[in-house]
């Protein structure tokens, strides 16, 4: 099946406003990037629909839903709405697209499940919003549109999901919903002690649920260890009809919503090794602040499914792109000039070392409860 790639015009106009941290571009960078390595020609290029309020309530209370489009729609929330449904907040704030952005995601990651019915692999960067809860925006997260995809791929006859997760933040609105959902596999690693710092080694579900937190300055070696020790075993023992990547790209070391050091190799490593293990792979975002390095890793990831190799060097055209990216400090402060390996490449440089503290341990606890639980 030809590799899709589903994306909208809707992330290059919104931001969450001049003081969040995703006040930066992200999907039109990869939209566009991509576009500027021919990568992307129409054919390969579906827009993404806007998931109706009837909809969302598959897995999101009327309440909450019914709140979001009026906050959207008023440009306001009262005091017992933030406090019931968290919009209005620092993290999940009021702005023009606050339902209907979200509302897109949800739109593409169902999209693709349709797609995917017959095979396949289709990314979507708008998707990997996992924080938000049934009744309430949490994390940046309005809408949790991983838990719509794990619903939609089944709806469309996968009856067995495997929903891995490789943002810096713990996938804790994904977990909320399935843990208890013998057909869905979890699996997490996250940096400890972040936010949201849930995601113990010791959540279990129903023996479905394999969470890593992994140390500060966790590296590609670290990844690739954790890749064939645990994430490839499970998924593999778990025999997945579909399987969903979340493919945050806040763990590499440029990102400042992490204290993690991996390089955009680590999502490649990951990506690669999954792909052969289902016939149906969904590709989602997630986290990601720092604009290059969100819109490099995105895009070599795509470029993966497309069978495209990354350039030692990106043509003009590709380095336009992101020498157009601006991000500046939060409050309209002094601009961050890039590296210049940020705008002419698009592969990172391995970042390896012995392994991180507690990572083998943690490792040989998680793999003696695989082998039980197999």
């Amino acid at each position: 099946m030809t590799p899709l790639l589903i994306g909208s015009e809707i992330y290059r106009g919104s931001s969450y406003g001049p003081w969040h941290p995703l006040r930066i571009p992200r999907v039109s960078t990869v939209m566009d990037l991509a576009r500027a390595l021919g990568w992307l020609p129409p054919e390969r290029f579906r827009s993404s629909p806007r998931a109706k309020p009837a909809a969302l309530t598959a897995w999101h209370t009327p309440g909450y839903v019914a709140a979001l489009e009026r906050a959207e729609a008023q440009q306001v929330v009262d005091d017992a709405t933030r406090a019931r449904h968290g919009l209005g907040t620092t993290s999940n704030p009021v702005f023009p697209e606050m339902y209907r952005r979200p509302a897109t995601g949800v739109g593409g990651v169902m999209l693709a499940a349709q797609i995917l019915a017959a095979g396949g692999v289709v990314h979507v960067p708008g998707g990997g919003t996992h924080h938000a809860f049934p009744d309430r925006a949490n994390g940046f997260c309005y809408l949790n549109d991983p838990a719509f995809a794990i619903l939609a791929l089944r709806a469309q006859g996968a009856r067995r999901v495997a929903y891995v997760d490789i943002d810096a933040h713990h996938c804790d609105g994904v977990e909320h919903g399935f843990r208890d959902d013998s057909d869905t596999l979890l699996v997490s690693v996250h940096e400890a002690d972040r936010w949201p710092r849930t995601g113990a080694i010791t959540d279990r579900g129903l023996g479905n649920v394999f969470n890593l937190p992994v140390p500060r300055g966790f590296h590609d070696d670290d990844m690739a260890l954790v890749r064939d020790r645990l994430i490839l075993p499970a998924v593999a023992a778990f025999r997945p009809d579909a399987i969903v990547l979340q493919a945050g790209s806040d763990g590499v070391l440029e990102d400042p919503q992490s204290r993690m050091a991996l390089s955009n190799n680590a999502h490649l490593g990951v990506l690669n090794g999954l792909r052969p293990l289902a016939s149906r792979l969904m590709l989602l975002g997630g986290g990601g602040y720092n604009p290059w390095a969100v819109g490099r890793c995105w895009t070599r990831l795509w470029g993966a499914l497309a069978r495209q190799d990354a350039p030692d060097r990106l043509p003009s055209d590709a380095q336009a792109v992101l020498r157009g990216l601006r991000w500046e400090r939060r409050g309209g402060g002094r601009a961050v000039e890039p590296a210049e390996d940020w705008v002419t490449t698009l592969a990172d440089p391995w970042r390896g070392g012995t392994p991180g503290d507690g990572v083998v341990a943690s490792l040989g606890e998680l793999a003696g409860r695989l082998r039980a639980w197999v």
